[in-house]
C-alpha cells in the first residue's frame, strides 16, 4: 500500500462520487420535480425488488453528517449531481429557490470542510416533464440544458471551480433508450442514436454558457470507456467484431467531441438502423467545443467474437446499433458481485486510449466494486475483495502515469452505499456502509484503506 501511495505526483487530487437520484432521497420535498427514475423504479418489474430512491441514503437531510465524514476520510473532492428536476420541477423556467439552496449549502459545507466541489450536472434525472415532451429525441433538449446548466452555474459559479455537464452519456442513451433496461426503458436501437447525439449537442451547447458564468473554472464531460478485448487468435470477422463494438462503446463519443466527426465506418454500420437525418450541419462544431479535462469512469472491460455462422447471437451486445452480428464473451475470472470482470491492466490501457483520443489531463471520477458485505459481529465491514480490486485499479492508475498519461485525480465509487439503478439496493459500491432501516453509515475496511492512501500520499 505505501508503493501505491507513493507513486502519484503531488498535487494528485483524492476523492469520492455520488450521484443524486441514488442517494438524495426527497423526491417530493421543497418543490423537487418529478424525474424519469422516479417513473422508472415506480413501475412494475423494472427495478430488483420494485426499490426506488423515495429515501435511498436520506443525503439531503444528513448532508452535515456526510460532509463530516467526507473530512474524516481525508477527501480533497467531493463529486456529486445536481438534480435537474430539483432545480427546475418541469424542466425549464425560473429555478426553484429551495431546490438551489440545498445545493448552495452543501458547496459552503464542502469548502468549510477544506473539500473541493466537482459538480455534474446531468448524472441521468432528467425531468419527466421534458421526457414527455421527447426527452433527449428531442433537438430543444439542447437549449432546456443549456439554461439549466445557465442557473446552477449562475448560482454556484463563485465557488464552484470545476463542472462536468454529462455522466457517462452512453449509459443514458444506450441503456436508456437503445436497450430499455434504463429510465425512460424504451427499447429502439435508432432511439439511442438520436439520444447520444442530442447528448452531446446539449453539452457542447452548456460549455460556452458556464464559461460566461464561470470564467476560470474548469469544464469536462465524463465518458464510461470499455477496453474492448477479442479473441486471442482473431479471425476477420472477429476483429471486426471488436471495431463495431468500440465504435459504439468509445468511438460514438471519442469522435464527435474530440475528432469533430464519427468514427470512420460508423454511419455505415448504423444506416440500417438510422437514416442519420438526425445530424444536422454545424452539429459537430458544437459538440466538439474546448475543454480543459476529460473524466473517465472505467469498472470493467468487455470482450466480444463474432456470432458464428448459423447461431443466434450470445449476450446483449447484438442488441447495440451496429452490432447485430456481435457476441458477448464471459468474462475472465475473478469478477464482482455485478459480475463484472476484475481487470487493473484494462484499466490501465483505457486511461492511456481516453488520454490520447482526448488530448486533455484525465480524472479517474469513477471506479469501484460491488461485492456482498455484511456487517460484521464486531460492528465492522470487512471487504478484502474491494481493497484488493481497490488497490489493484489504483496502481493500474500510477503505471498509465507512469507511461505518460496526464492523469490528476482519482475518485472512489462510491462514497457509500446507495440506490443502484436497476439493480435496487441489492447491490453496495460504497467504502461506507449504509443500513438502510436505521441509516446508520459505518466506514468499511476498503474506506479506510483509501483513507490510509490518501493520508499517506500527503505525508510522504
Amino acid at each position: 500500500m505505501d508503493s501505491v501511495a507513493h507513486r502519484f505526483p503531488a498535487g494528485f487530487l483524492w476523492g469520492t462520487a455520488t450521484a443524486s437520484y441514488q442517494i438524495e432521497g426527497a423526491v417530493k420535498e421543497d418543490g423537487r420535480g418529478q424525474s424519469i427514475w422516479d417513473t422508472f423504479s415506480a413501475t412494475p418489474g423494472k427495478t430488483a425488488g420494485g426499490d426506488t430512491g423515495e429515501v435511498a441514503c436520506d443525503h439531503y437531510h444528513r448532508m452535515s453528517e456526510d460532509v463530516a465524514l467526507m473530512k474524516e476520510l481525508g477527501l480533497d473532492a467531493y463529486r456529486f449531481s445536481v438534480a435537474w428536476p430539483r432545480v427546475q420541477p418541469d424542466g425549464t423556467g425560473a429555478p426553484n429557490p429551495l431546490g438551489l439552496g440545498f445545493y448552495d449549502r452543501l458547496v459552503d459545507e464542502l469548502l468549510g470542510a477544506g473539500i473541493r466541489p466537482v459538480v455534474t450536472l446531468y448524472h441521468w434525472d432528467l425531468p419527466q416533464a421534458l421526457e414527455d415532451l421527447g426527452g433527449w429525441q428531442n433537438r430543444d433538449v439542447a437549449g432546456w440544458f443549456a439554461d439549466y446548466a445557465a442557473a446552477v452555474s449562475g448560482a454556484l459559479g463563485d465557488r464552484v471551480t470545476s463542472w462536468t455537464t454529462l455522466n457517462e452519456p452512453w449509459c443514458s442513451s444506450m441503456l436508456g433508450y437503445a436497450l430499455g433496461v434504463h429510465a425512460p426503458g424504451h427499447a429502439d436501437p435508432a432511439e439511442g442514436l438520436v439520444a447520444a447525439h442530442h447528448l452531446m449537442l446539449a453539452h457542447g451547447t452548456a460549455v460556452p454558457v458556464i464559461r460566461e458564468h464561470c470564467p476560470d473554472a474548469e469544464v469536462s464531460i465524463t465518458l464510461n470507456p470499455s477496453q474492448v478485448h477479442g479473441p486471442e487468435d482473431p479471425t476477420e470477422a472477429d476483429l471486426d467484431a471488436v471495431r463495431r463494438t468500440d465504435n459504439i462503446l468509445n468511438g460514438l463519443f471519442f469522435g464527435p467531441l474530440f475528432h469533430g466527426a464519427y468514427p470512420e465506418g460508423f454511419l455505415d454500420d448504423v444506416a440500417p438502423v438510422t437514416d442519420a437525418s438526425y445530424i444536422h450541419d454545424g452539429d459537430l462544431e458544437v459538440m466538439s467545443a474546448p475543454l480543459d479535462n476529460l473524466g473517465v469512469n472505467n469498472y470493467f472491460p468487455t470482450r466480444v467474437r463474432a456470432t458464428p455462422e448459423g447461431s443466434e447471437p450470445r449476450g446483449q451486445a447484438h442488441l447495440m446499433p451496429g452490432c447485430e452480428r456481435v457476441d458477448e464473451v464471459p468474462p475472465h475470472p475473478p469478477v464482482t458481485a455485478m459480475g463484472w470482470e476484475v481487470s487493473p491492466p484494462s484499466h490501465r490501457m483505457i486511461i492511456e486510449r481516453s488520454a490520447r483520443e482526448s488530448g486533455l489531463p484525465v480524472l479517474i471520477t469513477e471506479n469501484g466494486s460491488a461485492w456482498d458485505d455484511v456487517v460484521s459481529e464486531d460492528g465492522q465491514v470487512h471487504d478484502p475483495e474491494r481493497v484488493d480490486y481497490l488497490v489493484g485499479h489504483l496502481g493500474a492508475v500510477a503505471d498509465a502515469i507512469e507511461a505518460g498519461a496526464d492523469v490528476r485525480g482519482y475518485f472512489a465509487w462510491s462514497l457509500m452505499d446507495n440506490f443502484e439503478w436497476a439493480y435496487g439496493y441489492d447491490k453496495r459500491f460504497g467504502i461506507v456502509h449504509v443500513d438502510y432501516d436505521t441509516q446508520v453509515r459505518t466506514v468499511k475496511d476498503s474506506g479506510r484503506t483509501y483513507a490510509r492512501v490518501i493520508a499517506e500520499h500527503r505525508g510522504r
